[in-house]
């Protein structure tokens, strides 16, 4: 078994308009030391999974079915004081906007002493001096007179670096980082990844990293999870999605990332369209509305729910076309296309 295995996740939430089917039927898995990247664009249930896996929605309106089993445990069936007592300290979670999710009232200092003495029994001297270690560690200059900064005190790329100690600070096994370079400048971006590799290596821990930027997880991942409309449309090894995707939004994806590799000579191709609501969710392949190939299906994608189904080792695909089709109009059309971008 793997250390999470996350099966059949269902994640809906009921509105005076209608039932937002924000996460439906993830199934994936990641080990110890191995980092998942999820991607697709805002609205596709990115977040609303790791909040999900962490128990964030317990007690809300929100209607959760599937499982999620964590070294073993059953956290969808548990209660919310289990769940709560294993965050902070079998897993950690790095959210989207540090400013926002840090108390403004108390030090950053307080806070990661606060989060480390609720899972270890130790003196307030002994975690202050863990947390100034902390700050140290995850580049934060002067540790010892920051410690006792706030959080608007700090920069855009200190507030993350001090949300990352804090979510570090009882060395958890599983760590989400959510968008964690959002807003952030380039070079600043860099640092933060390269942090996160560093202390992943050094904690053997589990990494998800949530994005809608393929080129964060480029370098970084194992495995990759595309998301669009709450569904998993394609999933698999991160070189193979790279390399040799198959399903049209992935396309899109790509198409749609800078490259800085080499001197672009034509525009980015945008995916045409707008993500759709998930209240009304389109019928048959959810994509089929913005795919430009939903007409090779003769009607299935405006009908029928494609099936996941595995296309190489490892590597799912959701899409109503054959696999040989998919591999020709990704050799002969597109790749040629983005290789001269």
């Amino acid at each position: 078994m793997s250390f999470l295995e996350v099966k059949d996740l269902k994640i809906h939430f009921p509105t005076d308009d209608g039932l937002v089917k924000s996460v439906d039927g993830l199934t994936f898995d990641l080990e110890r030391g191995k980092t998942l990247g999820i991607v697709g664009e805002s609205g596709s249930g990115k977040s609303v999974t790791s909040l999900g896996i962490l128990g964030l929605h317990k007690g809300g309106r929100a209607n959760i079915s599937g499982e999620i089993w964590l070294d073993g445990e059953e956290l969808n069936g548990a209660s919310a004081e289990h769940v709560r007592s294993l965050r902070g300290k079998k897993m950690a979670m790095i959210f989207q906007d540090p400013l926002s999710s840090m108390h403004p009232y108390y030090t950053v200092g307080h806070q990661i002493i606060e989060a480390y003495r609720i899972h270890n029994d130790v003196s307030k001297q002994a975690a202050r001096k863990h947390a100034i270690d902390m700050l140290g560690r995850v580049g934060i200059p002067e540790p010892a007179r920051r410690v006792d900064s706030y959080p608007h005190e700090f920069s855009g790329g200190m507030r993350q670096r001090a949300m990352i100690a804090m979510a570090l600070s009882c060395d958890p096994e599983l760590l989400i980082a959510d968008e964690p370079t959002t807003a952030l400048d380039v070079t600043v971006q860099a640092q933060i990844l390269d942090l996160m590799v560093d202390l992943q290596r050094e904690f053997n821990s589990a990494l998800i990293i949530i994005t809608h930027d393929l080129g964060v997880v480029a370098e970084l991942s194992d495995d990759i999870l595309v998301m669009y409309a709450g569904k998993c449309i394609e999933y698999g090894p991160a070189d193979s999605i790279f390399y040799r995707p198959e399903h049209p939004y992935t396309w899109g994806l790509l198409g749609s990332m800078p490259r800085l590799d080499r001197e672009p000579t034509e525009r980015l191709l945008p995916i045409k369209g707008s993500p759709p609501s998930l209240i009304n969710v389109p019928s048959g392949c959810a994509f089929h509305p913005r795919c430009p190939y939903a007409e090779r299906t003769h009607g299935k994608a405006d009908t029928e729910v494609p099936a996941l189904a595995e296309t190489e080792g490892g590597h799912l695909v959701r899409c109503h076309m054959s696999r040989d089709e998919r591999r020709g109009l990704w050799e002969n059309e597109i790749k040629p296309v983005l290789e001269t971008q």
